[in-house]
Formats: structure tokens, C-alpha cells, sequence
């Protein structure tokens, strides 16, 4: 089973480009970061994972496909990964070109995990009044429109959210990218998943047995095989990791503190240990 990790990188913690090299020089397979662009104060939406107060490293938070130009510079084999990348909040033609040269210029190691967003405010931001009940279907047009820049010679997008002509765009992606969504198990989840993503990212990696009928059922409606799983943000055991590997699954991301390097890096260190388990 490969292994990889993910944390919060802002500009208070560990340099991102440190520590993909020391993952790298560990054996983990994978890097990823997420993403907020901003954090309104107004803090009308709860904090997602039922704090009292919204941690600080959430307004800090780097821009992802940056932070990870840095690791691709230092790194030759670990895969760089956004986790997650909020699409609806992107304008897709400018976000295809950076993802495209980042896989580009890193020889294909980029993995797009995307996701829909829970800050209400946030998302408003981007998408004007309503935007955070419209996200998933604009996250769906948003990457849509990547997926055809990035794979065709002339492409075009004519949809509700996302219009544009015939166009270039170089370079095209090396990799694909291959495209994950993250988020809760549910039917409209998995609708999505099934139609235009290479995957599904657990946060935290629950559930997953019970859900898999459901998933399967939408790939098989969608006329497509069973899509990866690659639990996220994982805090692993033995017999956890033991049991993704029961019901077939190749990766899981685990989660890294914040933090400076004296923080961040011991317990990577204790991560290695599940690499050979």
C-alpha cells in the first residue's frame, strides 16, 4: 500500500518545498495541499469540523498549486496533489493553464483532488449571492472545461456557468490530471464522481465499507468500472491501514500536523513506520 501525506501549509509552517523532500527521502508516495483563498470574518458558517473557534492555519492557508511548484522543484517521484483544490471558486481557463504547466514541468505528478467547499461566505465571495448552494454544479462545468483544454487540441465550453470558444491551450497535462473528489459518501457525490472524476478522496477515511455499494452501483449506471478510493487525511493504525487494504485500496493519505519542522517532522518520522506494514 503506498502512503502519502497531506497538511495545512501556510506562512507560518514548515517550507513546503522542505517538506516534500523529506517525505520524498522517506518513501511517501504523495503530497497534498489544500485550499482557501480567503476567510471572510463575518464567520456565519460554522467551523467544518465542529470547533468552537476556526483554526488560524485556514486564513494562512498558501495557494496550493504554487506551494507546489516549490515541492515539484525539489522532488523527482512523489505525486503532488491538491487536497483540495475548490474549483467553483477558480476561473477554469487560468486554473487549467497553471495545473497543465505544473504537470507539465514536474513530469506528470500532479493529482487534482477536488472539492466543493464549506464556508458559505466563501463561496459567496466567488460565486456571488446563491453561489454556495450552485458550487457543486459550477465545480462540475469548472473542471468539465479543464478536462477538455487539457485534452483536446482546440476546445471549446458552452454551459451555464462556463462559455468560451474554440481555443489553444499548451501545455497539455503529461498525466491527465487524474481528478478525485473528496467529500462526504451520498448520492450526489457519488453522481459526480461516477460522470467526469477518476476517484473518490474519504475525508478521514470513514465509512467506506458501508459506502462502497452505493459507489459502485453510480459507476455501473454511468457505464464505467469502479472508480479508486484514497482515504484522506487519515490518522493510521495497523489494523486501520490493514483494513483499507481488505477492501482494496493502493493509497491513503495521512494527515500531518501544521507547524515548523520540529513539529511536522517527528511525526513523520513515526508515519515511516507504516510504510513496510
Amino acid at each position: 500500500m503506498r502512503l502519502g501525506v497531506t497538511t495545512f501549509a501556510t506562512d507560518l509552517s514548515m517550507p513546503v518545498a522542505e517538506l516534500a523532500r523529506a517525505a520524498e527521502e522517506r518513501g511517501f508516495a504523495s503530497l497534498y495541499l489544500p485550499e482557501h483563498t480567503h476567510i471572510p470574518v463575518s464567520r456565519r458558517t460554522p467551523p467544518p469540523m465542529g470547533q468552537d473557534v476556526l483554526p488560524e492555519e485556514y486564513r494562512r492557508t498558501l495557494d496550493p498549486l504554487v506551494a507546489l511548484s516549490h515541492a515539484a522543484a525539489v522532488t523527482d517521484r512523489i505525486a503532488l496533489g491538491t487536497g483540495i483544490l475548490l474549483a467553483a471558486q477558480r476561473e477554469p481557463i487560468v486554473t487549467a493553464k497553471a495545473v497543465a504547466t505544473l504537470d507539465h514541468l514536474s513530469g506528470g505528478r500532479v493529482v487534482l483532488g477536488v472539492g466543493f467547499g464549506w464556508n458559505v461566505e466563501e463561496a459567496e465571495d466567488h460565486c456571488g449571492p446563491g453561489g454556495f448552494r450552485s458550487r457543486r454544479e459550477i465545480a462540475r462545468e469548472h473542471v468539465l472545461a479543464m478536462k477538455a483544454l487539457w485534452s483536446r487540441e482546440v476546445a471549446g465550453f458552452d454551459g451555464r456557468h462556463v462559455t468560451f470558444e474554440p481555443s489553444w491551450s499548451w501545455p497539455k497535462p503529461v498525466s491527465g490530471p487524474p481528478v478525485y473528489l473528496g467529500g462526504a459518501a451520498g448520492p450526489k457525490l457519488f453522481a459526480h464522481i461516477a460522470e467526469y472524476a477518476d476517484g473518490w478522496l474519504p475525508i478521514g477515511g470513514g465509512g467506506i465499507r458501508a459506502a462502497l455499494p452505493a459507489l459502485r452501483a453510480a459507476c455501473e449506471k454511468a457505464g464505467r468500472e469502479m472508480v479508486r478510493i484514497i482515504p484522506f487525511g487519515t490518522l493510521p493504525t495497523k489494523e486501520k491501514l490493514d483494513h483499507y487494504a481488505g477492501l482494496g485500496i493502493e493509497e491513503v493519505v495521512l494527515g500531518l500536523p501544521g507547524g515548523q519542522a520540529d513539529q511536522v517532522l517527528p511525526v513523520l518520522d513515526a508515519y515511516t513506520a507504516f510504510l513496510t506494514s
